[in-house]
């Protein structure tokens, strides 16, 4: 039996053929960092310059360094849905990879594509029709964040919980001068001066897919992203 990793709250993404999305979750529960060659921090998903190819990719491993490895216990899963738009009837197309213990990386792509071998290199590896390229290693962390700043604003929130209304969906309603201040917070130091990026310098394991759209798009054009890994059995 798999167990089951799933980040569909944190990842889920929709995107057109011309756009892209992204999310972060970086610290988790302690069952989850206990192994984290399992532990998602992003998936991105956007297009190619000239809107052929989806790229896709897939950080694990955070505050990952050159000793840490993908593993060869893990099946790491892109769930990409494809519709002709936004709450229409939906095809996924399942983009799986899995690792050896020599960190040798094989994808399947729905049914169509297939991919294997060393794909440390920057230049990657492609599947035998072109249409599938994948790269997977040691990169910087790209997600900005200011921790320190978030932490002012949900000690801010915590502060002012005793008074906060809330409106019938139970969102708490905030006027626009608190609003703006916490705005603020979440996008500067404590003290106000420039933002501070918490993950600068820091590195995930990425596994980074160029797939040629008419892989992904059998429903349609709209896409709907998202990511989890498996304990293999």
């Amino acid at each position: 039996m798999h167990r089951y990793l799933s980040r569909a709250t944190a990842l889920a993404a929709m995107f057109t053929a011309a756009a892209g999305a992204l999310a972060a979750d970086h610290i988790d529960a302690p069952a989850t960092t206990a192994d984290p060659a399992a532990d998602i921090t992003d998936l991105y998903a956007f297009m190619s310059a000239d809107g052929k190819d989806v790229e896709l990719a897939l950080d694990v491993s955070p505050f990952a360094t050159t000793a840490s490895k993908f593993s060869d216990a893990v099946t790491y899963a892109i769930h990409v849905n494809s519709s002709a738009g936004y709450g229409k009837t939906q095809t996924e197309t399942l983009v799986i990879c899995q690792f050896d213990t020599a960190q040798t990386i094989q994808c399947w792509v729905g049914d169509e594509e297939y991919v294997s071998g060393d794909a440390s290199k920057t230049t990657g590896i492609m599947s035998a029709s072109g249409k599938v390229k994948v790269f997977a290693g040691l990169r910087n962390d790209p997600f900005f964040f200011e921790l320190d700043g978030f932490k002012k604003a949900v000690s801010t929130v915590d502060g002012a919980e005793g008074s906060l209304q809330f409106d019938a969906t139970g969102c708490p309603k905030l006027d626009m001068a608190t609003s703006n201040v916490l705005v603020g917070q979440l996008s500067h130091e404590p003290d106000g001066s420039a933002p501070k990026d918490t993950f600068a310098g820091k590195n995930v394991l990425a596994i980074v897919l160029e797939i040629d759209r008419s892989v992904l798009t059998a429903g349609g054009s709209t896409l709907g992203v998202w990511a989890s890994t498996h304990q293999r059995s």
